[in-house]
C-alpha cells in the first residue's frame, strides 16, 4: 500500500515567505527581553557603525547585532574574547531566514563595565605614549599664578583655597569652574583645558590643578574619559592631577605632569614649592653676603698695602722731567749727526753720478744700433731677390711638369665608374661599363660600346665607326 505525497485539501501549504513569517512572530513574541551569557567572537564593525559579532559556549553560537545607537550607553569597548551579559530580543532576518539575536544592554562578565573601560583606555593610551615620563612638561620652580579646574561649589576648591591663602607667599588664582560629575562632565573639564592656550597670553598660568573630592568610581568617571586624557596632554601649561583621594587612580592621574593624593595635596605641594624655592634663595643671598664682604675686606687691606707703598707723586713727576729734558738732549744731538752724514753721502752720490752721466755712451750705442739697422736691411734685401729667382724658377718648372698641360695639348684621363680607378689599359673595362673621361676643360661621362684590345685608333678608323652606326 502506498501513501501519496501529494497533500489534501484540508493541508495548510507555507510559501517559505509566511513559514519565514511565522517563525519571526513566534520567537520574537516568545524570546523578548532575555539575557543571555556568551563569549564575543567575529566581531566586525562595517562603516554603519553596528557592531556584528557572534555569542558563543562550548556547545553553540547565535549571532548577534548591537546598533551604534545602543553603543552610546556602554562604558567599554566590545572585543573578541571577551564574556559579556547580554540583554536583548530574538528576530528573524527574513531575507536570508536567520535568527539573532537583538541586543540592547551588555555588561562584561566578572568585571564591572566601568573597570573594563578604565584598563581598556589605558592600555590604548600607554601604547600611544601619552604615560611616559619624557613628554611631561617640567613643573615650574615658582608657580605664582595658577589655575584651577573643577567645580565651584565642591569641597575641592574650599580646601585648595585654604591652603593657599595661609600661604605666606604672594600667589594669583583663576578658578575655571565645570562639573566634575554626572552627564555632560567629561566635555566640560576638556573645554576647559582646551581654552587654557587662547586664555594663557592673558592669565600667564604657570601650573593648572585639574580635581575633585573623593567618590565612587561612577562620580570619578568623567576623570577617565578619553577627551580629558587628551586635553591634558595637548594642555600647554604643566597640569597637576588632584582626583579623589589617594587610592583613587584615574586616566587623568597617568596623562598629567604630577599626580597628588589629594586637592588639599596639591595646594601643598604648591605652597612647598615656593618655599623651598625663598629658603633657597635666603642661602643663596647669605652666601652672596658672605663672599661679597670677604671681597671687600679683601680689596681693603689691598688698598691700605699700596697706600703704604705709595710715593709722593710730586717727586716722581720732577725725576721724570729731568730725565725727559735729558733724553730730549740727547736725541736733538743724535738728529744733527744724522742729518750731516745724510749730507755728506748725498754730495758723494751727486759727484759719482756726474762722472758716470750715460749720456754719450747712450749716443755711442744709438750710432751703432743705426748702423747695423742698415746693414741688416741690406741684407734682408738680398736674401729676398734671390728667393724670388729660385721661386720663379720652380715654378716654370711645376708648369711643365703638371697633368693639366699634357691635357690641354688634347690628351684625357679616363676612370672606370663607380670604382673611380684610371684606365691605362682597354682590358681594365667592358662593353657597357660607364667612364669618366676627364679632359683639359671639362669632362665626359661615357658608355663602353666597342673596345680594342691594342694599338691606335686612327682618325679613319673612328669615322667608319660612326658610318657603321649611322
Amino acid at each position: 500500500m502506498t501513501t501519496s505525497a501529494v497533500p489534501s485539501e484540508q493541508t495548510s501549504v507555507y510559501t517559505v515567505s509566511q513559514l519565514t513569517l511565522q517563525i519571526k512572530k513566534l520567537l520574537e513574541g516568545h524570546y523578548r527581553f532575555i539575557w543571555v551569557i556568551g563569549e564575543i567572537s567575529n566581531l566586525r564593525t562595517p562603516a554603519s557603525g553596528h557592531c556584528y559579532f557572534t555569542l558563543k559556549d562550548e556547545q553553540s553560537q547565535i549571532r548577534a547585532v548591537l546598533f551604534r545607537a545602543q553603543q552610546r550607553y556602554l562604558r567599554f569597548v566590545p572585543e573578541d574574547g571577551l564574556q559579556v551579559l547580554c540583554q536583548g530580543r530574538i528576530s528573524v532576518f527574513e531575507a536570508r531566514g536567520e535568527y539573532q539575536l537583538i541586543v540592547d544592554v551588555m555588561e562584561p562578565r566578572g568585571i564591572g563595565a566601568l573597570q573594563l573601560a578604565f584598563e581598556q583606555l589605558k592600555k590604548k593610551l600607554q601604547a600611544e605614549g601619552l604615560f611616559d615620563a619624557s613628554r611631561k612638561r617640567p613643573l615650574p620652580l615658582c608657580p605664582q599664578r595658577v589655575g584651577i579646574v573643577t567645580s565651584a561649589t565642591g569641597a575641592a576648591i574650599r580646601d585648595i583655597l585654604k591652603v593657599l591663602q595661609r600661604s605666606p607667599y604672594s600667589l594669583t588664582v583663576t578658578l575655571l569652574p565645570v562639573l566634575v560629575q554626572g552627564q555632560g562632565a567629561a566635555a566640560e573639564i576638556a573645554g576647559a583645558l582646551t581654552a587654557i592656550p587662547e586664555l594663557a597670553g592673558k592669565f600667564a598660568w604657570d601650573v593648572m590643578i585639574v580635581g575633585r573630592g573623593g567618590g565612587s568610581l561612577e562620580d570619578l568617571w568623567p576623570f577617565n574619559e578619553e577627551v580629558v586624557a587628551r586635553a591634558v596632554a595637548q594642555c600647554p601649561v604643566p597640569v597637576i592631577s588632584a582626583v579623589g583621594h589617594e587610592i583613587d587612580l584615574t586616566i587623568c592621574d597617568l596623562v598629567s605632569d604630577l599626580r597628588t593624593a589629594t586637592p588639599t595635596s596639591a595646594a601643598e605641594w604648591i605652597v612647598a614649592q615656593l618655599e623651598q624655592l625663598h629658603v633657597q634663595l635666603a642661602e643663596q643671598e647669605q652666601r652672596s653676603t658672605a663672599l661679597l664682604q670677604r671681597t671687600i675686606d679683601s680689596k681693603r687691606q689691598m688698598v691700605q698695602f699700596l697706600g703704604k707703598r705709595l710715593v709722593d707723586p710730586r717727586r716722581r713727576l720732577a725725576d721724570v722731567r729731568l730725565l725727559l729734558d735729558h733724553r730730549l738732549a740727547r736725541l736733538n744731538l743724535a738728529l744733527r749727526r744724522r742729518l750731516e752724514q745724510l749730507q755728506t753721502a748725498a754730495a758723494q752720490l751727486n759727484q759719482n753720478l756726474t762722472f758716470y752721466n750715460p749720456r754719450a755712451r747712450i749716443l755711442e750705442n744709438r750710432s751703432a744700433i743705426e748702423q747695423r739697422f742698415k746693414e741688416m736691411s741690406f741684407h734682408l734685401r738680398s736674401i729676398l731677390e734671390t728667393d724670388q729667382h729660385r721661386l720663379q724658377s720652380h715654378r716654370l718648372r711645376l708648369e711643365s711638369l703638371s697633368p693639366l698641360a699634357v691635357l690641354a695639348r688634347g690628351y684625357s684621363i679616363t676612370y672606370r665608374l663607380p670604382e673611380g680607378v684610371i684606365v691605362r689599359k682597354a682590358a681594365e673595362v667592358e662593353t657597357g661599363n660607364r667612364v669618366h673621361v676627364q679632359l683639359g676643360e671639362g669632362a665626359l661621362e661615357c658608355l663602353v660600346e666597342n673596345k680594342r684590345p691594342e694599338g691606335l685608333t686612327s682618325r679613319k678608323e673612328l669615322n667608319r665607326g660612326d658610318q657603321k652606326k649611322a
